[in-house]
């Protein structure tokens, strides 16, 4: 379920891609046994970054806020991957609850909504969506610019259950990253799906526990394919106790950020790579692309000013950062409508299901492209088949994606892993 790239694009020949050519059939086998240990979350999209002689994850999303970016082509094909997931998780279900973030004013998230809620019914399911938002006391219809309407509905709760007035869903799908806080109504219910879990929303969830297990999963894909990890890795490490207002933990950056940059430095001896080294601080929890500043040199995370403390101090719902991920920054190599480029790949259960180019026109290759001004190029795809196309070259585009679906798919792995870790003691 890897479809055909046609999308115009450029970028360099890549000797990893050709390694992913050659070993399509190992590749494929050894996820296929991985599979068979781990179950794959609900869905999830991955950015990606390129550069050439490095083509790594950077984000892992398991709340996808997307799917109006894909081409309606990839419908059949996300249908078909929600349908086995739903088989697989609850094979009787015929209703679903789908809970979404709170943006009833953001147009391109209920879009995303509207499109996701498409793919559901689909399937077979009833759908109908309910709000965490406390002042929806009534059905509310929200029209769409589009010409779309949804329907949210304020939720219903028993002792054990949750759903809508008339309506008691045995799956509840989230859409909502819970950065704000797990609040109660969604807790203890002992009786239906919930998905994602909780422990998989920004409440619990840490970015670091994501690359810790993601760092295992490359190590032994490398192995299994006597691959260096670092070409699909990039190294991280973390600061905790860090209080931008206060300047509190910049020691500790600047060392980790020392650190890494040495580290990156060597490998880029080792490959003979001739560009300048960065990371990427971020927060360890959260995601619209808020608290991001790329770091080129430690005494850059010393004495910040009170407009970048300010930045990196607060996140999504206003919430103060106090841990951050140092990240190996990956340049990216490509470009779409004269724009720097960067891949994010979605899935469904463990299936690619399509993708887009995040891109911005104003930003550079060693800066984060999920800021305001970006724009969404989808993939358009010719068809879909389940392997890359040997008769081509490595950097010919199904190929090209066939790579980008590989590293997300170990993404994706790492990312049952890392719920299975951190899922609570029952």
């Amino acid at each position: 379920m890897v479809p055909h790239l046609t999308t115009a694009l450029s970028g360099p020949l890549l000797e990893l891609e050709k390694a992913f050519l050659d070993n399509s059939t190992r590749i494929e086998q050894w996820l296929r046994g991985q599979w068979l240990e781990h179950t794959p979350p609900f869905y999830a999209s991955v950015d990606l970054r390129n550069n050439g002689y490095k083509l790594a994850p950077v984000d892992t999303n398991l709340f996808p806020g997307g799917f109006n970016n894909l081409n309606p082509a990839f419908l059949p094909l996300c249908v078909q991957a929600t349908m086995s997931a739903v088989e697989r998780l609850c094979p009787e279900a015929r209703d679903l609850l789908l809970i979404p973030e709170n943006h009833t004013r953001n147009q391109f998230y209920l879009q995303n909504v509207a499109t996701l809620a498409t793919i559901l019914r689909q399937t077979g399911l009833n759908v109908r969506l309910g709000t965490l938002i406390p002042e929806i006391t009534e059905p509310t219809p929200i029209d769409l610019e589009n010409g779309q309407r949804l329907l949210l509905e304020p939720l219903v709760r028993s002792q054990y259950r949750l759903g809508l007035k008339d309506f008691d869903p045995c799956a509840i799908l989230l859409n909502n990253d819970l950065s704000a806080g797990i609040p109660d109504i969604l807790k203890d219910l002992n009786e239906q799906f919930l998905l994602p879990p909780l422990h998989g929303g920004w409440a619990v969830r840490r970015k670091s526990h994501h690359f810790a297990a993601y760092d295992e999963v490359a190590r032994a894909f490398g192995e299994a394919l006597g691959l260096d990890p670092w070409r699909i890795n990039p190294y991280f490490s973390v600061c905790n106790q860090i209080n931008f207002h206060e300047r509190q933990g910049e020691d500790c950056l600047a060392a980790n950020v020392d650190m890494l940059l040495t580290r990156i430095r060597e490998k880029y001896r080792e490959y003979g790579i001739d560009e300048t080294p960065f990371v990427v601080v971020k927060a360890d929890a959260g995601t619209y692309g808020m608290g991001v500043m790329t770091v080129r040199d430690a005494s850059e995370v010393v004495g910040l000013n009170r407009k970048q403390r300010n930045k990196m101090s607060v996140i999504k719902e206003g919430l103060e950062v106090s841990e951050v991920i140092i990240q190996e920054g990956v340049h990216t190599f490509e470009t779409v409508d004269d724009g720097v480029a960067e891949p994010v790949v979605y899935m469904m259960d463990r299936y690619v299901v399509g993708g887009f180019y995040r891109v911005h026109g104003s930003r550079s290759r060693d800066e984060n492209l999920n800021a305001p001004g970006m724009h969404f190029k989808p993939l358009a795809f010719e068809t879909c088949c389940n392997q890359p196309e040997h008769a081509l070259g490595p950097d010919a585009p199904p190929n090209r994606f066939y790579a980008y679906g590989v590293v997300a798919r170990l993404a994706l792995l790492a990312a049952s892993v890392e719920l299975e870790r951190t899922a609570p003691e029952e």
